[in-house]
């Protein structure tokens, strides 16, 4: 499997280099461990104390990756790129462009800001929701859980009480928006010090674009999909005024009316089967273990025990008061051997899709912790690689066979293949699409780009959301609110900045991944095949986790598929959707 590594690089390896490249893995290694362990204590026990240790262990990281000496060292390699072989002179890049975010001449910059995201990750994580008046004190007599809100919103049919629970769960974008400005301002002047037009062109460069290029890409992805969106957004429509009692919009569906508090996904519309009435009975532990199972069966390695151990896998136990980050992560805590998930995982269908998706992370790590894979390379061919294999994972967990041969599905069960696609439509594709290139890049792309003034984020917020997704603020007074965020609401506006766009790459290299391993390596339907047990679809996909990011991601892809990023595959996969889809808006007219 490692014969890639000889066969790439023809050029002999420059020991002077060589000599500087093994000093910084070997400091990035501890710095990084230290790191992340702190960040591990901050998430998963939100308090004061561990968000300290967590900024000044991000401040020491930052330090060493922006060391004016390190920066000019490696431009001074990169200057004499001829002597160098290919693999070191992408670790010469991975190193510039980590250093690009904390520039070692700006040390004071990068560790405000540094504190500052420290402070509002803190915020997010121990925020307490609250469906009844506060006290004096500000705090809610009885607080509720992001899963708590996110389960009101899936199941309550009472459009008042469903628009109570939505302004609920946009109420903590109030204390993130002033620091959410402090951080644009903050991010920019680094950015920008590092000669990137901003914060935004600094994250896009990572895959050989600029921001406008990455914009442009973006468009024409969600162009590629707007057929088949335009006619599921007016199918869907029609079911939801159903579903509430309500006459059908002539516009935009209202935001309350829809299960997910950003519109990202509309599940509960496919009627005759409950997902999630197929883990009833199973506890969470079986939800992790049989995702394990899943690449085991392909060939990957079983977890080590260490991961059972370290992981915090389910929702904190009644009665404790530890706080925890409540968005489900994958972590390697070393760029070794030490990895672990962050997960609440109980028992449903949104969760059986999470815990594969995640563990799809962790065997990327698995695959490139290797010795001939040196540090500053151990990630993905790029970001959307990474979400991309979790993603493969979340389409290959439903399909059908391999429920039906996992005993969740009764064998018995005869399944629809439109209502089928519908489901993947509004639950994993389709709807999340102009949600990922519309409107979270767009709006980080003004955020960042443009300098969107902080007056104008409420309303720029919901006039992007309305172009892209089609959905409506329920109340218009707070397009005007001055204290409001929504667009803050979204974690990733927070803590994963400018990079929300790798969802949506991921989710067109998922179905180019996908149509190749069902029709070249399973020979069977992409709607309805089964991985397990196939020791060639584990064999492919090592083939691709194992390079982590040694050579260009698009070589990477044209290797595995024979075709360059394109949403061919996706667009193909769901022609049988928007035929059908056509037909039935067409009879409602």
């Amino acid at each position: 499997m490692l014969l890639f590594i000889l066969s790439a690089f023809a050029a002999e390896p420059s020991p002077a280099a060589q000599s500087f490249l093994d000093d910084y893995d070997s400091l990035l290694g501890r710095l990084y461990t230290i790191d992340a362990n702190a960040s591990w204590d901050a998430a998963t026990d939100v308090g004061e104390r561990n968000e300290g240790r967590a900024t000044a262990a991000s401040q020491a990281t930052a330090a060493f990756v922006g060391d004016p000496r390190i920066i000019a060292t490696a431009r001074a390699w990169k200057a004499r790129a001829a002597e160098l072989s290919p693999l070191q002179a992408r670790q010469i890049e991975a190193i510039l462009y980590a250093a690009g975010e904390a520039p070692g001449d700006q040390t004071e910059l990068v560790n405000t800001r540094l504190a500052a995201e420290t402070r509002l990750r803190g915020v997010q994580d121990s925020f307490e929701y609250c469906l009844e008046a506060r006290g004096a004190d500000g705090k809610c007599p009885h607080p509720l859980v992001a899963n708590e809100i996110d389960e009101k919103l899936h199941t309550a049919t009472d459009p008042a009480e469903r628009l109570a629970v939505w302004k609920a769960s946009k109420e903590i974008g109030v204390p993130l928006k002033s620091g959410l400005a402090e951080l644009r301002t903050l991010r920019n002047d680094l950015a920008r010090k590092s000669g990137y037009s901003s914060y935004f062109a600094y994250q896009v460069s990572e895959y050989g674009m600029s921001a406008d290029e990455m914009m442009a890409f973006l468009d024409q992805l969600n162009k590629d999909m707007a057929p088949l969106y335009s006619e599921l957004h007016t199918w869907s429509k029609r079911q939801f005024a159903k579903k509430y009692g309500q006459p059908t919009p002539a516009g935009d569906i209202p935001a309350h009316w829809l299960p997910n508090r950003w519109g990202q996904e509309w599940g509960g519309l496919v009627a005759g089967e409950d997902m999630d009435a197929y883990f009833t009975g199973r506890s969470p532990e079986w939800i992790v273990r049989s995702s394990e199972e899943f690449y085991v069966s392909m060939g990957f390695p079983k977890l080590p025990e260490s991961f059972w151990a370290k992981s915090d896998l389910y929702p904190v136990p009644a009665g404790q008061t530890r706080h925890k980050n409540s968005h489900a992560s994958a972590w390697h805590l070393d760029l070794q051997k030490d990895i672990r998930s962050l997960m609440s995982v109980e028992p449903s269908a949104d969760w059986f899709g999470t815990s594969h998706h995640e563990l799809g992370h962790i065997y990327y790590y698995i695959a490139y912790t290797r010795p001939d894979v040196p540090l500053t390379l151990r990630r993905g061919a790029n970001r959307a690689f990474h979400e991309g294999i979790g993603e493969l994972a979340n389409v290959a967990a439903f399909q059908p066979p391999y429920l039906k041969q996992l005993g969740i599905m009764p064998k018995s069960t005869k399944v629809d293949p439109t209502q089928q696609l519908l489901r993947e439509a509004l639950e994993q594709t389709a709807v999340f699409v102009p949600f990922a290139t519309g409107t979270m890049s767009r709006f980080e792309y003004e955020l960042y780009e443009k300098d969107l003034p902080v007056d104008q984020w409420q309303a720029r917020w919901w006039s992007i959301v309305s172009q892209y997704q089609g959905i409506g603020v329920p109340d218009p007074a707070r397009l005007t609110d001055p204290n409001l965020c929504d667009a803050c609401t979204k974690t990733h506006v927070i803590d994963d900045p400018a990079q929300y766009y790798d969802y949506a790459l991921a989710t067109v290299l998922k179905y180019q991944l996908h149509e190749h391993i069902a029709r070249k390596i399973l020979k069977q339907d992409p709607h309805s095949c089964n991985y397990l047990g196939s020791k060639e679809t584990g064999a492919f996909l090592e083939g691709i986790l194992e390079k982590g990011a040694t050579e260009d991601w698009r070589k990477v892809l044209k290797e595995a598929t024979g075709e360059e990023l394109s949403t061919r595959a996706m667009v193909a996969h769901f022609e049988p959707l928007l035929k059908w889809l056509k037909k039935e808006n067409a009879k409602a007219k």
